[in-house]
């Protein structure tokens, strides 16, 4: 399992992300996007309603990378953040299932595999930056 507890907990708490791709002139593009964590294949699932006819997907197509933010704000006295920093290497595909709760997005999709995550204030008592490298065979601890 790549992701830690606290890492999917936090996931399936939110809905929105960002997600950056870059464009074939090398500038960036930078979307909120829908999400979900795919748990059979231990990965980001992206959506949206006609995900095949967008830039990201075909930036996603053309180079295969990816990076995907989500965080929002604990609090703001004290100020508390917390998100986490998916990049990795992502495929654009076509007729993939959504879940059900999704059934307005069409069938195309942007997945994610990650590979360097970023995460900070998930947990209350450690609220600094933690960086890691996985890989599919990493178990989260």
């Amino acid at each position: 399992m790549i992701f830690t507890e606290d890492e999917l907990e936090y996931l399936r708490s939110q809905r929105l992300g960002r997600l950056a791709t870059a464009q074939p002139n090398g500038t960036l593009q930078n979307n909120p996007v829908v999400y979900w964590y795919n748990a059979e294949l231990d990965c980001i699932d992206i959506g949206g309603r006609a995900m095949a006819t967008t830039q990201k997907f075909r930036n996603v197509a053309a180079n295969g990378k990816a990076s995907f933010v989500i965080d929002d704000v604990v609090s703001r006295r004290p100020w508390r953040v917390r998100g986490i920093e998916i990049r990795g290497l992502a495929e654009a595909l076509v007729d993939q299932p959504v879940p059900p709760e999704l059934e307005f997005l069409s069938p195309e999709l942007i997945r994610i595999h990650p590979r360097r995550l970023f995460t900070w204030g998930l947990d209350p008592n450690h609220l600094a930056m933690v960086r890691r490298t996985v890989t599919p065979a990493t178990t989260a601890g």
